[in-house]
């Protein structure tokens, strides 16, 4: 029953810690609990530990994805109870993977094991089709974006790696208490811990304070229009949708504006993309570019392209029975400017179950579309390879379609192409006034600060803001608003380490795993 409230006590840590009602300094203590609990299991010699380290672990980590991601029930909820019932168990299994390891090597090595394996499930959760790095510890800092400036070096697994770092050094204290009653050296290991963290915050409030932004600027215009996804957004014709568009951008055009940004799939009726130029949408934001040159119209639609029946073009086209011809669907963004230019970049990142079946031959049949709804549209869609960004003669921007703002390399790619700000178009509207869409807006800072690029955010519903290359919020309008911002925001040509270098944390975890697990192999096969 002990190892019962202490597994509680790491999932009530972790989801007291989460942004956006949480204070993070818990997440420096909050495996502890579990970590004494799987300790007393394995150094008890009892029968079936495994199963008790599975249940204590999965109790941790179902309160902590529940209390944290709760409100994906607003969209779908069979998805909420998939993901977090999921997602907990994958989390589980790890301490279960630990605790066997741990029975087998030293316990400063089967606890370095752990962080480095914690960091490889993390980014195994950036990649693989059931994708969903939401609660990836290093988003634990997105509300004390000051704490965390270093992440232009390190990444957001930069922000795992610390954490891991002080519980591991906290545990070792507490276990080496338990077993000598030694207070000076639980001292030690409790002064240690603290230190780590306060280097971690004062560093990176040092760079905060001494950060310049470039003195470039490029004047932007976004809007947030407010239509509600349920009952309004896919009854309005693009045209209409385009017309209030141009309306609400007036409201906050200047001679100083260059990009007018509009949020994901605002333009919601699926349109050919090879006709797209001949269609009233497209006159009617091209006569409002004649009328404002400088002016490039950035906003979020859904295209499409059709082949023959007899011509499948790949494995996420759907063939429509009644026209006969298949059919490649794109939650899209597009940038018309002056002359008539026109440029599209094909959402690649997609939502699990409402964008794409996860390993489609096996799971199409059993879960449709029914699993987590994060905004845009609601099929099977095709992606692009390669990141495209929007320029003119002066800037460019990285067309970031929402979810995709969750993935920090993934993101970068964009800055290496030349983008020298970022701009998110997202949909938030799906999960009503919950902590969904502050959550989805807090993350963001992280992808300012990671790559040093200010970032332009156009909300459906909200929350629409502009924030600054060190993360601060400059601008917003609360959510469930229509307006619009204006503002000029800074630039930048130069790339942060962590553009250049990527998840180079993730790949120096991966050779130390393989270390450990050799060395350990090899040490049993010698004895």
């Amino acid at each position: 029953m002990k190892n019962i409230f202490l597994a509680i006590a790491s999932g009530v840590l972790l989801a007291i810690a989460w942004p956006t009602y949480g204070f993070p300094l818990f997440l420096f203590v909050a495996f502890v609990p579990l970590l004494i609990a799987e300790y007393k299991i394995r150094t008890s010699n009892t029968k079936k530990s495994k199963s008790k380290v599975i249940i204590a672990a999965y109790i941790t980590f179902v309160i902590f994805n529940f209390f944290t991601t709760w409100w994906l029930f607003y969209a779908t909820p069979f998805g909420m109870f998939f993901a977090n019932l999921v997602n907990a168990l994958l989390m589980a299994l790890l301490f279960v993977i630990y605790h066997m390891v741990a029975k087998k090597i030293s316990r400063k090595l089967s606890l370095v094991f752990l962080a480095m394996l914690w960091i490889g499930f993390e980014k195994f959760h950036l990649n693989w089709e059931f994708s969903w790095p939401w609660l990836n510890l290093g988003n634990g800092f997105a509300d004390y974006h000051k704490w965390i400036q270093w992440y232009e070096y390190t990444g957001a697994f930069g922000g795992t790696l610390w954490i891991w770092i002080v519980n591991i050094i906290v545990f070792r204290a507490c276990t080496n208490f338990m077993e000598t009653q030694n207070k000076k050296q639980l001292t030690k290991g409790i002064l240690a811990a603290v230190g780590i963290v306060v280097i971690g915050i004062f560093s990176s409030l040092y760079i905060y304070h001494t950060f310049e932004e470039s003195e470039d600027k490029v004047n932007v215009v976004v809007l947030q229009p407010n239509v509600d996804p349920y009952s309004e957004k896919y009854a309005i014709t693009n045209e209409v949708m385009a017309k209030d568009l141009i309306e609400l951008a007036k409201t906050k055009l200047n001679n100083s504006t260059t990009f007018v940004i509009a949020p994901e799939t605002t333009l919601s009726k699926p349109k050919e993309l090879k006709q797209f130029k001949n269609t009233q949408e497209y006159r009617l934001i091209n006569d409002f570019i004649k009328t404002n040159p400088r002016l490039s119209f950035v906003s979020g639609i859904t295209f499409f392209e059709s082949h023959p029946a007899s011509q499948k073009p790949n494995k996420t086209a759907n063939f429509f029975r009644n026209s006969k011809q298949w059919y490649n669907s794109y939650n899209s963004a597009f940038s018309i400017q002056n002359d008539n230019k026109f440029n599209f970049y094909h959402k690649s990142k997609l939502v699990v179950g409402v964008e794409h079946i996860p390993y489609r031959n096996l799971l199409a049949p059993l879960l449709g579309s029914s699993m987590i709804d994060l905004g845009g549209s609601v099929s099977t869609l095709s992606t692009q390879k390669e990141r495209s960004i929007f320029s003119n003669q002066i800037n460019s921007l990285a067309p970031i379609i929402c979810y995709e703002s969750v993935y920090g390399e993934y993101v970068t790619d964009y800055v290496k192409k030349g983008a020298d700000f970022l701009a998110i178009i997202t949909n938030d509207g799906w999960w009503n006034t919950s902590q969904g869409h502050k959550q989805h807006l807090s993350i963001a800072r992280l992808r300012a600060i990671e790559t040093r690029r200010s970032i332009a955010r156009a909300a459906n519903t909200g929350i629409s803001a502009l924030i600054n290359q060190k993360g601060d919020l400059v601008q917003s309008i609360p959510y469930g608003q229509k307006g619009a911002l204006n503002g000029a925001i800074s630039t930048n040509k130069q790339q942060t380490y962590y553009t250049t270098h990527g998840d180079y944390i993730y790949r120096v975890s991966m050779f130390i795993l393989v270390i450990i697990v050799l060395v350990s192999f090899t040490k049993r096969r010698k004895a």
